[in-house]
């Protein structure tokens, strides 16, 4: 803890006063530390949700959702996006710090060199049917990997955990480029050492054998961006689920795995798609007002997707970097006039004037536009998790690093408010009523 000074909280529990101590890290509230509440007071905390609940100890990522910020390493988000890339986040998320020139050229080599896939892994795409979602093969190919890559299971050996997490970061793209190609019965394109990261995944998503494919430097661009934009969240549900795995002593591949299925749910990092189907719904401006009405109503279910967030009360900073990718992209494509893109940013207009969403602070999230470059760069409504999963791979093993390296590690086991029936004896079937 940063800050291990003797204060504390005191909890009357029955007849109980307890002391729990108080601590404060650089940034965000203090916290009550609450380990000894069941030793000493013979209660636990009840949290659904863990809204109010500090799980873990990092240094990693801060979110400050009251003011609109989001930090990698205390470096804001805005500045990472406008002046960075992908692979130079990869090495600060991992590392703590920016690389000097030689650690970035190390690093990038180290990450290009791994991007090919064992060949036998190739039968595992094969084996699932045509029309599976690509974030099915993309879990199982990857919980796979355990399988092919004896030597970085070992999460003792500080240089298994190394190899593991080079591999991850290089591996993801081809992955989730080879689901994608197997879902539209296309061949597999192979990496290629010569194209940077996003590069590389757009030209194994989007280049085929017959013929010459060229990356233009404005969607790779917007893509990397996307990629810095989703790198790591903090504590959401599918890192805490890579924690969670991880504290069982679970190899890299698994946990990373966990990972991928807990995102797949809707609620996480399905969102993008659920706000471009919304956008394509409404259709038009005109209709807008009409959709606008019905969030409002309290007895319609539907709701304005892309707007709010668990833990921003204010613009989420990536939302704005995407709003500027989305419009670089659709005016390199020559559709700028896209009716999806127009309701967008009609309806963005109108909401951030609303009273309804400004008192509710409902605000756009970065899920309102990274749709809409998605579906312009071409990429199926299916696909947009399985990138979010890519991206998001390199704050999972960030993660995963830390907690295992930490020495209060123990395994998560989390308690509950039992409910159910009391203690009661067994009635043979013959005499139950």
């Amino acid at each position: 803890m940063t800050d291990q000074t003797h204060r504390t909280a005191k909890l009357s529990v029955g007849e109980k006063t307890l002391d729990l101590p108080m601590y404060s890290g650089t940034l965000g509230p203090d916290v009550i530390d609450i380990r000894r509440l069941y030793a000493d007071g013979d209660v636990f905390t009840f949290d659904p949700g863990y809204t109010s609940t500090g799980s873990c100890e990092s240094a990693i990522t801060f979110i400050d959702g009251d003011k609109g910020e989001l930090l990698y390493r205390g470096y804001p988000i805005e500045q990472l996006a406008e002046k960075s890339f992908f692979i130079e986040v990869c090495y600060l998320l991992l590392y703590g710090e920016l690389p000097t020139a030689a650690q970035l050229e190390d690093f990038e080599n180290r990450v290009t060199n791994h991007t090919m896939l064992h060949d036998q892994m190739s039968y595992f795409f094969r084996g699932f049917r045509r029309d599976a979602h690509p974030m099915a093969i993309v879990c199982g190919v990857v919980g796979a990997m355990s399988a092919f890559y004896h030597d970085s299971t070992d999460i003792r050996d500080a240089w298994q955990r190394e190899v593991a997490s080079i591999r991850l970061i290089a591996k993801m793209p081809t992955i989730v480029a080879w689901a994608y190609k197997y879902s539209i019965g296309q061949p597999f394109v192979y990496p290629k050492n010569s194209l940077d990261y996003a590069s590389n995944f757009l030209n194994m998503c989007f280049s085929v054998p017959a013929a010459e494919y060229t990356v233009d430097p404005i969607l790779s661009r917007a893509m990397d961006r996307i990629f810095t934009l989703h790198a790591d969240h903090e504590q959401n549900a599918s890192t805490s689920t890579v924690r969670l795995a991880s504290s069982s002593g679970a190899n890299p591949f698994a946990c990373i795995a966990a990972g991928v299925a807990c995102l797949w749910g809707p609620a996480h990092g399905g969102a993008n798609q659920a706000c471009l189907e919304m956008l394509r719904e409404i259709g038009t401006v005109d209709r807008i007002p009409e959709f606008i009405a019905r969030a409002k109503d309290k007895n319609d279910p539907f709701k304005l997707m892309g707007f709010g967030h668990r833990v921003y009360k204010n613009f989420d900073p990536r939302a704005k970097v995407m709003k500027q990718s989305a419009d670089e992209v659709l005016g390199l494509l020559g559709i700028e006039n896209n009716p999806t893109l127009q309701v967008a940013k009609e309806l963005e207009k109108i909401a951030l004037e609303d009273e309804y969403f400004i008192e509710k602070k409902l605000y756009p999230n970065v899920d309102f536009y990274s749709g809409i470059i998605l579906d312009a760069i071409g990429f199926p409504t299916s696909m947009f998790t399985p990138i979010f999963a890519l991206a998001r791979t390199v704050g999972w093993i960030t993660q995963w690093k830390e907690m295992i390296s930490d020495p209060q590690l123990k395994i998560g086991r989390p308690r509950q408010l039992y409910t159910g029936p009391t203690a009661r004896d067994y009635v043979d079937v013959e005499k139950r009523g």
